[in-house]
């Protein structure tokens, strides 16, 4: 059996890519895996994202393989696939977590809280600046688009005084920065951040019954959780929505952000919940932040 896989080209995407094609072939004897790198709509420009359509560019030209079946399965940053999944596309599986944490990069490491006034920190979507803004209304965030390495350069070069990334990046590419690691209250991570996945059609069972044993199942259930907390709130990957659900010895505890774009607003709320019931609990807990004004919040 041949499994060929979508992967942008990215250093980080080939990681990923390489790391579930290892995962099949520790899994499935006798099968040739071949990866097709490719180069998504989101690659091919640097203007904000939230101007060209969203995070869904870098995981459309993949989705098109699929459909006209050059490949067999997609591989992406579960993070960067909209909440609302068209039906004619699955998420098989996700692996086990990454750190969920995001990074504030400084040439010395510096705290957040020892940043100085009138400091500049890039960052790379509306949750991560909502954050900032409403911890330190008197930072200046900037735009940051490109891959870990362009941004970090941008950084060395003066850019900015600082730069937020996801630590799951920085771990799986090795990299050794001077950097502070937010804690969980300050920068809440978004929907799946951290989490590995493989997408196929939803009407191609034989691969879907080949590959659906990979992976982690109960990372699945928490993944899936966080991703209907923002499709709930009708939010999608640049909406200014954190949520993390984590296990401990199998109860799920549960936190959530909804930020107005200025950071000026917030709305945030704790529950636990456990994998008998995540499902329905994760609705009622979204739907208590809606009736808060939530869906207003994201859009101001």
């Amino acid at each position: 059996m041949k499994i060929k896989i979508a992967t942008r080209q990215s250093e980080l995407a080939m990681y990923q890519a390489n790391f579930v094609a290892n995962e099949i072939k520790k899994s499935i004897k006798d099968v040739e895996v071949e990866l097709i790198p490719m180069t998504s709509e989101g690659d091919q420009t640097n203007k904000p994202l939230h101007e060209i359509g969203g995070k869904g560019l870098f995981i459309s030209t993949l989705e098109s393989a699929l459909e006209s079946n050059k490949v067999d399965i997609a591989v992406h940053s579960l993070k960067d696939v909209p909440a609302r999944l068209d039906p004619k596309f699955k998420i098989i599986n996700v692996f086990k977590r990454e750190s969920p944490s995001d990074l504030l990069l400084s040439k010395d490491g510096k705290s957040f809280s020892d940043f100085l006034e009138n400091a500049t920190i890039g960052t790379s979507g509306p949750r991560r600046k909502a954050q900032i803004n409403y911890l330190r209304p008197d930072i200046k965030t900037i735009p940051v688009r490109g891959n870990i390495a362009t941004r970090i350069n941008k950084l060395n070069e003066g850019y900015f005084d600082g730069l937020v990334v996801a630590k799951a990046a920085i771990n799986r590419l090795g990299l050794q920065q001077n950097s502070y690691e937010f804690s969980i209250d300050e920068m809440l991570p978004a929907a799946s951040q951290g989490h590995i996945a493989t997408e196929c059609l939803s009407s191609n069972k034989e691969i879907i019954e080949t590959l659906e044993s990979i992976g982690d199942s109960k990372e699945l259930i928490l993944a899936n959780a966080e991703r209907s907390f923002v499709a709930s709130m009708d939010g999608g990957c640049l909406s200014p929505i954190a949520i993390l659900c984590q296990n401990f010895n199998d109860e799920i505890k549960v936190i959530g952000k909804v930020l107005s774009y200025k950071g000026d607003k917030l709305i945030y709320k704790k529950m636990n919940s456990s994998f008998k019931d995540i499902d329905k609990d994760i609705i009622s807990f979204a739907d208590e932040f809606i009736l808060e004004g939530a869906k207003s919040l994201i859009s101001e």
